[in-house]
């Protein structure tokens, strides 16, 4: 058995330790359907967020290799977020969870 296979109990959890973050399935949203952002644009998206949390939940998709991150060597620095191909596979899992929350807040949430 792999380890990351032995790590988690369930598939759900496997998932949820890759997008389970205060911001994480925001930013990958917009980055799935706005494209390349900088980090001011990310800040616009979640005006709610702190710097500090923004910063970490970034650095958290970059590590498990759902966004990149690339820096220009300009001043002022000027820092681009994108999508990488193993985060773009949670296209339908994001959407879902975005078509579902449309429901609700529009009132037509079916029980």
């Amino acid at each position: 058995m792999s380890e990351k296979k032995s790590k988690f109990h369930c598939p759900v959890e496997a998932t949820l330790s890759q997008i389970d973050g205060k911001y994480k399935m925001i930013i990958l949203c917009h980055l799935i359907h706005d494209g390349t952002l900088r980090y001011n644009e990310i800040q616009k998206h979640i005006p709610q967020a702190t710097a500090k949390m923004l910063v970490q939940q970034l650095k958290e998709l970059e590590a498990d290799g759902l966004i990149s991150r690339k820096v220009y060597p300009v001043v002022p620095p000027k820092t681009e977020y994108s999508i990488t191909e193993r985060g773009k596979s949670l296209t339908e899992v994001i959407d879902s969870i975005r078509d579902w929350g449309r429901n609700y807040m529009s009132g037509t949430f079916e029980e």
